[in-house]
């Protein structure tokens, strides 16, 4: 939807809406029987990593349970993104996911912080382990976290929600398979110091995803411009729009993970059209991914108030 309309002090604006997909029955069924799986799978391992002695097993089941706990955010967005807005949450609830995943990568970091504690004092001393239990149990691993990826396949190039659900089970999978192998090396060769390297591979690949979450819901808090986005190649194509002058005071964010937002003060020449601010809208859309544009556009010279002011860029 685009429409503009003059204002009292000689501006025009433009306002358009593009929302992400709805959330569909195939979906929250994806979702749902995903996080059940897992759910029931990260209880059972860590039952196991408790009764056969093994971190990393119980290091995995934690790998396992943030992955649960990014499914549930990234289900949440999903219903959330279906809620209208209200007259005090103008912009919607899309936002409360990323302060719900922010508050998740931090809790993960100091958890990790205690079982890289104990991995590193069994160097030197590690017990006696069920190798053969050890591989069955991550096995199933493999099986559930291989099954979960497969049912957001389909859908994960449609939300980068979906598409974290499906990079993070695909990845689980993968350290299941290495706990896999580390349980038939200590069944053939009784090296038990596997285990707590294992465990300490597992909480550097748990870090290494987590810090990145951290930074992103930092950033998407902080109404940084979008990863993948660039503010000056924006300006530049909106420049390089016909009968478009000058861009100023220009502002990306992102309304929630999956809507981006746009701002912009464009002045034109007294020619312009309002019909091509339909056109602006689409092109933004279609080449940078942002959904919701508010444009107001000044005819004839540079606004030198806006100049003076400092939001002229």
């Amino acid at each position: 939807m685009a429409h503009s309309h003059p204002s009292s002090h000689g501006h025009s604006h433009s306002h358009g809406h593009s929302h992400g997909l709805p959330a569909s029955g195939h979906l929250n069924k994806a979702f749902l029987l995903g996080i059940g799986l897992n759910l029931v799978y990260v209880a059972a391992e860590a039952w196991a990593g408790w009764w056969y002695n093994s971190l990393a097993l119980l290091s995995d089941a934690g790998h396992n349970f943030t992955d649960v706990i990014s499914l549930l955010l990234a289900f949440f967005a999903l219903k959330m993104a279906q809620r209208k807005p209200t007259y005090r949450f103008t912009y919607g609830f899309g936002k409360s996911t990323t302060l719900v995943s922010l508050l998740n990568a931090m809790l993960l970091l100091l958890a990790v912080g205690a079982i890289g504690w104990e991995a590193i004092e069994r160097l030197g001393t590690a017990p006696s382990l069920n190798g053969t239990a050890i591989s069955v149990v991550a096995l199933v691993g493999i099986v559930i976290n291989g099954a979960t990826a497969l049912l957001f396949l389909r859908d994960k190039d449609h939300d980068i929600n979906v598409k974290g659900a499906y990079l993070h089970m695909a990845a689980d999978a993968l350290v299941s398979l290495g706990v896999v192998a580390g349980g038939v090396t200590m069944y053939y060769t009784n090296w038990f110091w596997v285990d707590a390297v294992l465990s300490l591979i597992i909480i550097v690949v748990i870090v290494w995803s987590t810090w990145g979450l951290l930074v992103e819901s930092l950033r998407l808090t902080l109404d940084a411009v979008p990863q993948g986005l660039d503010v000056r190649v924006i300006r530049e194509h909106l420049l390089a729009t016909p009968g478009v002058v000058q861009v100023h005071d220009l502002h990306v964010w992102a309304m929630s993970s999956t809507e981006n937002s746009l701002t912009a003060h464009l002045v034109v020449e007294n020619t312009y059209q309002d019909t091509q601010l339909t056109e602006i809208r689409e092109e933004l859309v279609h080449h940078f991914g942002i959904q919701h544009v508010t444009l107001q556009v000044e005819r004839g010279a540079v606004n030198q108030a806006c100049v003076k002011a400092g939001v002229y860029h």
